[in-house]
């Protein structure tokens, strides 16, 4: 099915069961420990054997040698794999660096070994009798020293202008010019990378992690050079992935390498310190932002420029993207550039782009309005937009940023902010902060298989994933709406390469991209249904398990009755995109109270409006949004990936040196969606919301820190050191 057009009324929009507020499906799966994860997938064929990756100890270099003899020797191993009798592996387009390093190393705890025991702990202590000789090269792990020699980018990367950037920040009346910075990041999530290998033959079957199943067995068939039909992906429950999991990572080669050399099932999960510099993270950035304004308040000249780094061939950090639409003004500039650092991959961790862009762009909106004398939501509000500013004949599909704005101080009680510093409680100075959140809506083609049987049950089969938020549930909804069958009566697969192509989880485009592709295969199944009646023409009502054309009218089951009905399709895209521009809003709001005396930051509430199309489901949406939230906090006060700028790598990589805050963290979490329905996204009328809920948290927490003491932090994260000495100048 292509949808070019915008969507006219259809069966979703009676939302009975869409839209309804609908507890996960597959919850009592997962407390009571009967949903099979990745590592402990139940339905392998042959007893595994335990994997034990072996990470280098250097960033740049070689091995010289590497000496496996005592490994193999020790008890209970089955065999060492390694370059040297590894055989000749590809490289799929997705990755920076080599999943199998050696002879040459490209950065730190890349996976140079795998060892195969009978049990785990024999494995890992026979890694660690494995004795590698390294020839150190010298590196680049400093961004800020790499930042001279950072080189523009090309494509939809390259540096965009409009108007006369320079002239007319240089004649604004007011403006502001300053530098932020963003750390490193870990995606941190729950579960680890981990992979279950079985070969059958020439072919492989992988049980794994991994948030795009159709991307992920393409990748591992251009990696080991097998055909992609001698490929099977499964991965049914996934717990988090943040991005982290997007691409093919050493887990899922290791234990496939691991497999082959041992002829049976392998296991292998990256050990947590393992995790954070052998797979991918958000990469640092450098951002200077200029704002001129009109003493009016309104933005004659905004320009963004941003710096980051990864390894050769790697991808930057595109943090001005959100500057490109978010406001309104006649003269704009953005650029981004590349350092070429030898620090492990940066990658997609939720949100990129936006997420530390916003960080930056949302104190800098802050800062501009306080030298206006304006309320920072009002300075926001005149600048909206309702085109594309770079664009001007292009309108945004659906844009209600300033509702979110207006209805989110309202409920805030933002009236009662006072000017910095001003506000106590006791020894707390508190502050309330806001930042607009911006987030681009994508649509992937996705693809679906339904399935309707002689007792009327319907099954949906599709690779797509369910990465903690909801998939399977959305998924049955939007059946069920379309075949009007309660929601007991539909089954949900998911996460098999042998199922058609969905959108996977990603980039936010996963929900409503998902469920486009199951109204796609529905569609074409009531065709089916009707047809197999024998209704004839005439326009069908599929209501409570009945389906009724004219007067005729049969139970949905009898349509089955001659054996089972299938029906495939999958969602296409047109231009639509092209003709509007295709975005999700919301505004953020937080309080927090600072100790005056020990600099010690407290979150005591937030707020989250989301204008993001129509919501799906009301329970599994606004999870994602707090978490989200929560995760913005942590971007906010805590998370950075300290660097040794000596020895190139990330030091506090583990869960205890690097600091995640949880929901016992943030007292008060409220979310607001606006009732809304876009229409020229899918005929689902549904937007992408995970990702929006993180998308200028960071710089919400930093404006009302600022509110609280009057001491203004640039450079994330907002740790106490960064403005105690100052709190004793606070009246």
């Amino acid at each position: 099915m292509k949808f070019d057009t915008p969507a006219g009324t259809n069966p979703i929009d009676r939302m009975r069961v869409v839209g309804q507020p609908t507890a996960r499906i597959d919850g009592p799966l997962k407390v009571s420990g009967k949903a099979p994860y990745a590592y402990e997938h139940h339905d392998v064929p042959g007893k595994p054997a335990y994997g034990y990756v072996v990470g280098a100890a250097i960033a740049k270099g070689a091995i010289r040698s590497i000496d496996t003899a005592q490994a193999e020797r020790a008890p209970g191993v089955i065999t060492v794999v390694t370059h040297r009798n590894a055989g000749k592996l590809g490289k799929g387009r997705m990755n920076t660096a080599n999943l199998l390093g050696g002879p040459r190393v490209e950065h730190y705890h890349q996976a140079i070994a795998v060892v195969v025991a009978e049990t785990f702990e024999q494995a890992r202590a026979a890694a660690a009798m494995i004795d590698v000789d390294y020839a150190r090269d010298g590196g680049t792990f400093d961004l800020a020293a790499a930042k001279t020699g950072a080189a523009e980018q090309g494509g939809e990367n390259a540096p965009t202008a409009v108007g006369d950037f320079e002239g007319a920040f240089a004649s604004a009346p007011v403006k502001l010019d300053a530098t932020y910075t963003t750390p490193d990041q870990s995606h941190s999530m729950m579960e680890p990378h981990a992979t279950i290998a079985q070969w059958d033959g020439d072919g492989v079957t992988v049980w794994t992690s991994n948030q795009m199943v159709a991307w992920g067995k393409k990748e591992l068939a251009a990696t080991l050079q097998i055909a992609p039909e001698k490929v099977r992906l499964v991965s049914p429950y996934i717990g988090g992935g943040f991005g982290g999991k997007l691409f093919l990572r050493s887990d899922v080669v290791m234990a496939s390498l691991a497999s082959r050399a041992a002829k049976r099932p392998v296991k292998v999960a990256l050990q947590r310190p393992l995790i954070p510099n052998n797979t991918t993270h958000r990469p640092a950035t450098i951002q200077r932002i200029r704002v001129g304004c009109s003493r009016d308040g309104k933005i004659t000249a905004i320009g963004h420029e941003s710096w980051s780094g990864n390894l050769p061939d790697g991808d930057l950090e595109t943090a001005t993207m959100q500057t490109k639409l978010l406001y309104a003004g006649p003269n704009r500039m953005t650029a981004m550039r590349l350092a070429v650092l030898d620090l492990p991959e940066g990658n997609a961790m939720r949100a990129p782009g936006e997420a530390p862009g916003l960080m930056a762009l949302e104190i800098a909106m802050d800062e501009m309005a306080e030298k206006l004398g304006m309320d920072p939501v009002k300075f926001r509000v005149i600048n909206d937009t309702q085109v594309d500013p770079e664009k001007p004949d292009r309108p945004f599909s659906q844009r209600n940023l300033v509702r979110c704005l207006e209805d989110g101080a309202k409920r805030f009680g933002w009236s009662r902010r006072k000017a910095p510093g001003q506000t106590r409680d006791g020894r707390w100075l508190v502050g309330m902060g806001v930042a607009a959140a911006f987030r681009n809506n994508l649509n992937q083609k996705s693809a679906a298989r339904v399935r309707l049987n002689a007792s009327g049950q319907v099954t949906v089969e599709t690779d797509m994933t369910d990465i903690g938020t909801g998939s399977y549930t959305i998924i049955a909804q939007t059946a069920a709406e379309m075949l009007g069958v309660p929601l007991a009566k539909v089954s949900v697969k998911l996460g098999d390469s042998a199922f058609p192509a969905a959108a996977g989880s990603g980039g936010q485009w996963g929900a409503n991209s998902s469920t486009a592709g199951v109204y796609a295969a529905c569609v074409k199944l009531r065709e089916q249904v009707v047809q197999s009646l024998g209704f004839g023409q005439g326009e069908a009502t599929f209501e409570n398990g009945t389906v009724r054309v004219g007067n005729r009218s049969a139970d949905l089951a009898q349509a089955a009755k001659a054996g089972e009905l299938i029906a495939e399709d999958a969602m296409e895209y047109g231009d639509l995109a092209k003709k509007f521009q295709q975005s999700t809003f919301g505004g953020h709001f937080v309080e927090v109270g600072v100790d005056r005396y020990t600099g010690e930051v407290r979150v005591r509430r937030m707020l989250a409006v989301c204008a993001a199309g129509r919501i799906l489901n009301p329970t599994s949406a606004r999870s994602q949004v707090i978490g989200a939230m929560t995760m913005g906090v942590g971007g906010a006060l805590m998370e950075e990936l300290a660097v040794d700028k000596r020895f190139g790598f990330f030091v506090n990589h583990d869960l205890a040196g690097y600091e995640v805050p949880v929901h016992m963290d943030i007292p008060h979490q409220e979310v607001v969606f606006l009732d809304e329905a876009d229409d020229k996204v899918s005929p689902m009328k549904a937007k992408g919301v995970g990702e929006l809920g993180l998308c200028g948290v960071g710089a919400a927490v930093a404006n009302a820190i600022y509110n609280a003491t009057g001491v203004r932090i640039r450079d994330y994260p907002i740790t106490l050191d960064k403005h105690l000495d100052k709190l004793g100048d606070v009246a």
